[in-house]
């Protein structure tokens, strides 16, 4: 098969001038911009631009105005070499079109291809054999031909993204690519920062400084002092058309510099300059949808027609456009006012039509709710003090459960403070008890919730909305409470109503189920009920991944890490904390946050590991409790305690156990592990008998508290007791590493009160074997002194050696499997960076693999340099180290 019958037509000579629709091509998509004689030259951002020649990307990425364009063009004509310029618009309707489109930017930049490369000739579709020949051209070129693609947030096709990469990639070193873009590109950005193969210049870097401010007046036929060029620069966040409109319209002045001083909204002489030479100049209808729209931050022009009552916005909006009348169009069909002008255009209407804005706040509301857009649908409707509306649309859009996660939203506190005095809506009282509730006012919240339900009975009503609502919110009252009993009703309700609810609204609010499980798992937690608690959480966690679920999948992931610590398994706890902490980490959002129950976890995890001084500071890092929320209360307690115990202040860490932990129902767990630190301060302070007591009324069912009671019994000289007490135990479930090691420890203490020394080292030998993976030290230095002896055997010590007692060549007293505090590690490597940082957002070796695109052998060839330059022997030790060392 030739190329031909591969691609078609493409193989053919491009048709001169026209792209793959038969249309010209417009030269000016080809030319650099032409640059206005007040163009100020900033050096320190050429000299960021001259990076580009030396890696395969740059990227210019700044808000509309910026000058990211004039800055690209001036640099790009000063480069004393060809430059292929594309300045994409709305018309590239496809990968054919893009790559015609930049073909032809690479003739008329003087970088002509050979014709073997091809042409497309459909305009929705590139052969990849034509991006193969074109990366195969670019490659072998002698020096990198610069190609820079303006307004490239226009391009949001994934196909053309992925095609232009791969031609990035294959066409080194012959390609420079510059992009010039509002937004990030589609392109795997990270990788390239990753690499060194990335120059940025971002909207930070675009933004003036007070000197250049002054320059740049200057070349406006200002010359200011430079205190009143810093005001002007903190006023327009040194954004360079804000700057520019300030000259133009100050620079009329007799005096700019009081001018600019006296500048206030609406006053003024700039206002008076606007007004007439912008707004006044309009038309009738112009000038009343430009006072209109400027209650707005953003606006389509069926939202302005809205406003005035008309149907003639699109026109009079592309017009203004067009006219740069101070009208921005970033695309999509939305505009945005310059917002000087705004701000004058607002006052203005607030003089010119008294009460208006109000009005004009209530239309944009319910405009925007018909569109979806519920955070700018409540910012005009608490600009026009619309509170009942708000409720209404937090109620019946199912939009409360997106409330509390706080995620793609207003913050909750902006609306819950809005409704004031006395409330006869139920919506009203839905959404303050959703204001109390998540601030944890358990009292007024429910106060809230009950009168909105006793409303919603009395109206006679149906509103499946509204009463799901109150479902979600009674579960959360439910968790806060530590009251099963209202976290099943509330489950119960919602499972009656879910079916009667539409499918589309409860699909685009994914949330609401995540809440729901959430807030009705950790209750279960609560309650003890394990198996169920971990069923409902499990379904959070691997439930839609959406911004709106974020948080509840978070809080899944660290109860479930909670479930798997009191369960007695270590290992998968600290597991299910870094998964979170990825989760975390893709969305942005930064530690301490919510009630830090995973850094808890962590905390007990690493006193399991006899690391005080982490458990310490993890606890001290963790966010305080919510007044209310008795799981993470509980896990703090019982940490706190933890740690005061194993710094040896029994008496401080039995007063903080005894502390009670609010909540309507009794916790098995949360008394189990105030129970075991009694039990083992007394045992400290040689009170057998005190421990046996401290744990009578928990032992049953709880696997740990049963272990700690047969070592408590075991200590009173009642080893019948403790081995029978054993023995039921093991005729369970397989129980986990934190409870099997300390149970086998007691057998084996057994075994050397009766001089049975076989059973001691056998006993020994599956505490060893069982600790040894997650490295749990403490249930051996608490053992007691018998247990060294035996430790120091050969057979023993082998199994010891390296995690609980010091490996060949390491001195006594020296922590195994980790570098001394002043021990700097070898510095890694720039790839096993790179797999350092993918294996502390807990992805697989496999994922790795793909991710770096090399083989799993290689990324395994990695892990092994990290482990030893980290010395440490597992992935969660390595994530824990590098964190320590400030490398991630």
């Amino acid at each position: 098969m030739t190329a031909t019958d591969r691609e078609g037509p493409r193989d053919a000579p491009a048709p001169a001038g026209a792209d793959p629709l038969g249309d010209p091509f417009l030269r000016t998509r080809f030319a650099l911009p032409e640059r206005p004689r007040s163009f100020l030259r900033r050096d320190r951002l050429v000299e960021q631009l001259d990076q580009a020649l030396r890696t395969p990307l740059t990227l210019v990425n700044g808000s509309a105005g910026a000058g990211k364009t004039l800055l690209v063009a001036d640099w790009a004509a000063h480069l004393g070499r060809p430059v292929a310029w594309l300045t994409l618009d709305a018309a590239v309707e496809g990968p054919g079109m893009f790559w015609a489109q930049l073909l032809q930017a690479l003739d008329a930049g003087g970088v002509p291809v050979p014709a073997a490369i091809g042409f497309p000739s459909d305009a929705t579709r590139a052969h990849h054999t034509l991006l193969s020949r074109l990366a195969g051209e670019l490659s072998g070129r002698d020096r990198p031909v610069v190609v820079v693609i303006d307004e490239f947030e226009r391009m949001t096709d994934p196909e053309v993204a992925r095609q232009l990469e791969f031609v990035l990639r294959h066409a080194r070193p012959g390609l420079c690519l510059v992009l010039v873009s509002r937004t990030e590109p589609l392109l795997p950005l990270h990788r390239y920062r990753l690499a060194g193969e990335m120059t940025e210049v971002r909207d930070a870097d675009l933004a003036f400084t007070t000197e250049e401010a002054v320059e740049l007046l200057e070349r406006h036929g200002l010359s200011l002092a430079a205190p009143v060029a810093g005001a002007l620069v903190e006023r327009t966040g040194g954004w360079a058309a804000g700057l520019r409109l300030s000259a133009l319209a100050a620079r009329s002045t007799p005096d700019p510099e009081l001018y600019l001083k006296e500048f206030e909204a609406g006053r003024g002489t700039i206002a008076d300059f606007l007004l007439a030479e912008v707004l006044e100049r309009q038309t009738p209808e112009t000038q009343d949808l430009l006072l209109r729209i400027s209650v707005l931050d953003r606006f389509r022009p069926e939202l302005a027609d809205e406003l005035t009552g008309r149907n003639d916005a699109a026109t009079i909006l592309a017009a203004l456009h067009r006219a740069n009348a101070f009208v921005v169009d970033f695309g999509h069909g939305w505009y945005r006012l310059h917002p000087l002008f705004r701000e004058i255009l607002l006052a203005h209407l607030r003089r010119r039509a008294p009460g208006l804005e109000e009005q004009l706040h209530r239309r944009a509301a319910h405009w925007l709710r018909r569109s979806g857009t519920l955070s700018e649908t409540l910012v005009h409707g608490a600009a026009a003090r619309d509170w009942t509306y708000i409720a209404h649309v937090l109620v019946e859009d199912m939009e409360i459960g997106r409330l509390l996660t706080g995620l793609d939203t207003v913050e909750p506190d902006d609306w819950f403070a809005g409704p004031e005095g006395d409330a006869p809506d139920p919506a009203t009282h839905l959404v303050r008890a959703a204001g109390e509730l998540s601030r944890a006012e358990l009292g007024r919240g429910l106060e809230h919730l009950r009168r909105a339900e006793e409303q919603l009975a009395a109206e006679g009503g149906d509103s499946p909305a509204a009463r799901l609502s109150c479902a979600l919110l009674e579960a959360l009252a439910g968790r806060l409470a530590g009251s099963a009993r209202l976290a099943d009703r509330a489950a119960r309700s919602a499972r009656e109503l879910m079916p009667r609810m539409s499918p589309r609204l409860l699909d685009g609010h994914p949330e609401l189920h995540a809440l729901l499980l959430t807030h009705t798992g950790s209750t279960a937690l609560w309650a003890g009920r394990f198996d169920e608690a971990r069923a409902a959480l499990t379904a959070v966690a691997r439930g839609p991944r959406t911004a709106s679920t974020v948080l509840p999948r978070m809080e899944a992931l660290e109860h479930l890490a909670l479930v798997d610590h009191l369960e007695g398994r270590p290992g998968e706890a600290e597991r299910m904390v870094f998964a979170m902490t990825a989760e975390a980490e893709r969305y942005g959002l930064t530690q301490p946050w919510g009630s830090g129950l995973g850094q808890l976890v962590l905390a007990a995890v690493a006193l399991g590991r006899d690391d005080v001084d982490r458990a310490e500071a993890l606890l001290a890092g963790a966010p305080g409790p919510r007044p209310v929320d008795p799981v993470p209360a509980a896990a703090r307690r019982a940490v706190a305690a933890g740690v005061l115990l194993a710094r040896g202040r029994t008496q401080d860490a039995l007063a903080v156990a005894a502390r009670p932990v609010p909540a309507s129902d009794d916790s098995p767990w949360a008394r189990g592990t105030a129970a075991l630190v009694t039990a083992e301060a007394h045992l400290a302070e040689g009170r057998p008998d005190g421990a046996v007591e401290a744990l009578r009324q928990v032992a049953g069912g709880q696997p740990p508290c049963t272990v700690g009671m047969a070592r408590a019994r075991l200590a009173a000289g009642d080893p019948d007791t403790a081995l029978r007490l054993l023995d039921d135990l093991a005729s369970r479930r397989r129980q986990g590493p934190g409870v099997a090691v300390p149970a086998a420890l007691v057998r084996a203490r057994a075994a050397a009160l009766e001089g049975d020394r076989a059973t001691v080292r056998r006993q020994l030998a599956t505490a060893l074997a069982e600790a040894r993976r997650d490295e749990l030290r403490r249930p051996f230095r608490t053992a007691g002194p018998w247990i060294d002896g035996f430790l120091a055997e050969p057979a023993l010590r082998a199994l010891a050696s390296g995690w609980l007692v010091p490996g060949p060549g390491e001195p006594d007293g020296q922590d195994p499997g980790a570098a001394g505090p002043d021990t700097p590690p070898e510095e890694l490597s720039e790839r096993e960076h790179d797999v350092l940082e993918r294996l502390a957002r807990a992805m697989s070796t496999e994922d790795i693999a793909a991710d770096l695109c090399v083989s799993v052998n290689t990324v395994k060839t990695h892990l092994k340099s990290v482990y030893r330059k980290l010395s440490v022997h597992r992935r969660n030790d390595a994530v824990r180290r590098a964190r320590e060392l400030g490398m991630l």
